[in-house]
């Protein structure tokens, strides 16, 4: 029979295995409990930093605002990999990721479930951005102007329309690259 892993051999396995910094390597194996969390989140993401800065970031924040410990955790480590392979799918972006895992630890609901209910599925349509894209740089054509003239600070102006317009709910990338492609354009 084997003897059970020291924490110390753990952190050094988790830096190995899956190349995180040695700082998140020894949050993560403070507890075994926080480890084995943290460790089937990473087998079913199969994202380990990803995985690593979530549960050390929203996961235990929520935990220490509510004085809980990782046991108590209303976010199953299936509901929060589901979460990440729905970030890396391009299904939500990060920012409404950030409003899943509350919904999921306020409700314990999986986060297909909150994303059908609030609508939070993110816009990858390149048809449909195109079109709004085209709307913004027709309303604002002095800061079109701007941009071309070299004033590249004006592109997240443009940024910030395109979510304002579409709630949020645009892919980042996609609108980089449409704003790009079409600032570039008929100069």
């Amino acid at each position: 029979k084997t003897l059970p892993e020291l924490p110390l051999e753990k952190r050094e396995r988790f830096v190995r295995d899956y190349q995180i910094p040695v700082y998140d390597a020894g949050v993560l194996t403070a507890s075994r409990a926080l480890a084995d969390y943290y460790e089937e989140v990473v087998r079913l993401s199969g994202q380990p930093k990803i995985a690593s800065n979530w549960v050390m970031g929203d996961v235990l924040r929520f935990l220490n605002e509510d004085k809980r410990d990782i046991r108590e955790c209303p976010i199953a480590p299936a509901s929060l990999a589901e979460m990440i392979r729905l970030i890396q799918e391009g299904t939500i972006s990060g920012k409404m990721a950030k409003e899943v895992s509350e919904e999921m630890y306020r409700s314990g609901k999986t986060p297909r479930t909150i994303i059908a209910e609030k609508g939070l599925v993110q816009i990858t349509d390149e048809g449909a951005l195109a079109g709004v894209v085209t709307e913004i740089l027709e309303k604002n054509p002095e800061q079109v102007a701007q941009y071309r003239a070299g004033k590249e600070k004006v592109f997240g102006f443009f940024v910030g329309q395109v979510m304002k317009a579409t709630q949020g709910k645009a892919n980042p990338q996609l609108i980089n690259d449409l704003l790009k492609k079409m600032l570039a354009g008929d100069k």
